[in-house]
């Protein structure tokens, strides 16, 4: 347990724990707004900002967020599962579900783009702290940085933990004992602790004010989402042991050390963060600080991959290259198509804002809408799991109501930055729901074209088709009927294997599958059966080791020399067939042949593979 929890600090908390970076000098920015003496400011705000740590991080996340685990797995994909919501879900209350996650999925990849920007920024501009001349460097030494960063993320999160966690441990002892000095020199800020100085600062305050500081307090709880979508990476326990031990204390230490600073020197107010260093050291904290948020844009990449992977498991996203970077976690993926895209967005917001006072108005809103979105299904999901309605009504609504209450002070920021993530999501959520409904639509042109079984077998007896010895697998979507590639098969070559096995994958709403529940074999006759398989949504699909586990017709050197026939359907966007807009339609085509090819998704070597040819109209 220790050990995965140092391993945690360095992927899960490296956004929150650098969030003190920026999220004091923004938020008290917008505080001295209201007319307030940056030493009052600095106080109300100090407060707020670790009562929110305490209410969204502690109690809702670490504490009850993280029971809503579906066989150790977490995020919003995990929690539609545990629904019962697939991409299938017929009717229209799952459906609308089903949005409302995908949404809140998009939503994640929209922050993505932008925490790894504002984190290494902040860094960077340490450098104009005292040497102002540096400021035209900081842009392309933080480009510089973040292609590094992306680089190194194909060697998988458990190599980038077992380097970054003691770095991140350094961190957090760093920032606390920064934060101790400065309350040592003025002792009185301890009084912030008390939420009477945060009801106090959001009473006194004008409400747009009010509402301008809650949006900057909200920066320093971003990154709290992470704890529960990179659950399966560490496990429950280890991440709330990494969070009270570790990261609370620290980040309550220097964000009252910041406090502290700004009530003795009102000039510190430009840089709360670095004044609390000794000006000696301030280049060595810029160095450091750029290491840890190097290592706070893991957090989120990390969850982009087990998003990903998830959604493309559950048919919410097309076959991506998914690769596992090792044996021994079966949570340790690297996606290279979503590691690029991130790079891109993320480089993209760097050249656009420029200053990380600028991205602050980009950052937030998608978080916070995250987060919404999470307390709203986790309630379903405690109602499923039997808890009072009441109960459900009176904790989810309170946390609903600060959810909804960061998310308003947030969208004020909409033009200001806000955009740009919520523009990401919105094409991300486009995507994911185009495939879902263009696979939909693919499955019932199958359908119309599909022969029964019993109608098949009866017609292969009736013509006494040549039988030649070997083996044939035939991948089917469905678990019934006979699948297209077979009668294709049999209409060109007029001859068929004499052991036929129609295969078809199931994806389980959970992560994993245990072996003995992975092969299910129903015999249709004589040499002819239909094998399920079975795998969860955390898993990377193997039929030929699924086959070999399964008690089928055919023997192990059978199996060892059989022939996987699929069909490569070439869809065609066709207006003259009921389906969706002529957009989507041609979005939905352009992802479909550009997707990983089916054997590969599947194991099967491409020397034992056959692709036979059909083509859909929707």
């Amino acid at each position: 347990m220790p050990l995965l929890a140092l391993t945690a600090l360095g992927v899960v908390y490296g956004d929150i724990g650098t969030s003190p970076l920026y999220a004091f000098k923004v938020a008290l920015a917008a505080g001295v707004k209201s007319g307030l003496g940056p030493a009052h400011a600095a106080a109300g705000i100090a407060s707020l900002i670790i009562w929110s740590l305490v209410v969204i991080v502690s109690i809702k996340y670490a504490l009850l967020i993280l029971r809503a685990d579906n066989r150790g797995e977490g995020g919003v994909v995990a929690m539609l599962a545990l629904l019962g919501i697939t991409s299938g879900t017929p009717n229209r209350r799952g459906a609308a579900l089903l949005v409302l996650g995908l949404v809140g999925a998009a939503l994640l990849y929209g922050d993505g783009a932008i925490t790894p920007a504002i984190s290494v920024l902040s860094a960077v501009e340490g450098l104009k702290v005292d040497a102002p001349m540096l400021g035209h460097a900081v842009v392309p030494l933080t480009l510089v940085i973040l292609l590094a960063l992306f680089f190194v993320q194909s060697k998988g999160t458990g190599f980038i933990g077992r380097i970054f966690g003691p770095v991140m441990l350094c961190w957090f002892v760093a920032i606390a004992v920064l934060g101790v000095a400065a309350i040592a020199r003025h002792p009185a800020i301890l009084t912030a602790v008390l939420p009477t100085h945060a009801v106090g600062f959001l009473i006194g305050a004008p409400i747009e004010v009010s509402f301008g500081v809650m949006g900057a307090v909200f920066l320093a709880v971003t990154g709290g989402e992470a704890m529960y979508a990179d659950m399966g990476h560490f496990g429950r326990g280890a991440i709330r042991a990494a969070w009270f031990v570790v990261a609370l204390p620290a980040l309550v230490l220097n964000y009252l050390g910041q406090a502290a600073s700004v009530a003795s020197d009102p000039g510190a107010t430009s840089s709360p963060f670095y004044s609390l260093a000794p000006s000696w050291a301030h280049y060595p904290l810029v160095a450091f600080a750029t290491v840890a948020t190097i290592i706070a844009s893991q957090a989120i990449i990390s969850g982009a991959f087990s998003l990903t992977h998830q959604s493309v498991q559950l048919g919410f996203l097309p076959r991506l290259a998914i690769f596992h970077t090792t044996r021994d976690e079966r949570g340790q993926i690297y996606v290279p198509t979503v590691n690029w895209l991130l790079a891109a967005a993320t480089i993209a917001a760097v050249l656009i804002f420029e200053t990380s006072d600028a991205l602050a108005g980009a950052y937030g809103i998608a978080v916070s809408g995250l987060m919404a979105i999470s307390t709203f299904l986790a309630a379903l999901v405690a109602r499923k799991w039997g808890f009072p309605l009441l109960v459900v009504l009176a904790v989810n609504g309170l946390f609903m109501a600060v959810d909804l209450f960061f998310f308003g002070a947030n969208a004020v920021k909409l033009f200001e930055g806000g955009w740009y993530p919520l523009t990401i999501a919105g094409v991300i959520a486009f995507l994911m729901l185009t495939w879902r409904r263009g696979v939909q639509l693919v499955d019932i042109a199958r359908a119309q074209r599909r022969i029964e079984e019993a109608q098949f077998i009866a017609a292969l007896e009736a013509k006494s088709v040549i039988r030649i010895s070997g083996t044939a697998a035939f991948l089917s979507a469905v678990r019934s009927g006979i699948p297209l590639s077979l009668a294709t098969h049999l209409r060109h070559n007029k001859a068929l294997q004499d052991t036929v096995l129609l295969v078809s994958v199931v994806t389980e709403e959970v992560p994993v599958v245990d072996p003995e529940n992975r092969a299910e074999v129903h015999v249709l006759s004589a040499g002819f059966e239909r094998v399920i398989l079975r795998f969860g949504f955390m898993e990377s699909p193997d039929i030929p080791a699924g086959l070999r586990c399964a008690r089928t017709c055919a023997s192990a050197a059978d199996l060892a020399d059989a022939t996987y026939y699929i069909g490569h359907e070439t869809v065609i966007a066709d207006q003259k067939v009921r389906g969706m807009a002529k957009l989507r339609e041609s979005i939905f085509v352009w992802m479909q042949r550009n997707v990983t090819p089916t054997g590969a998704s599947f194991g099967i070597p491409s020397e034992s593979l056959v692709e036979l040819g059909t083509e859909i109209r929707i």
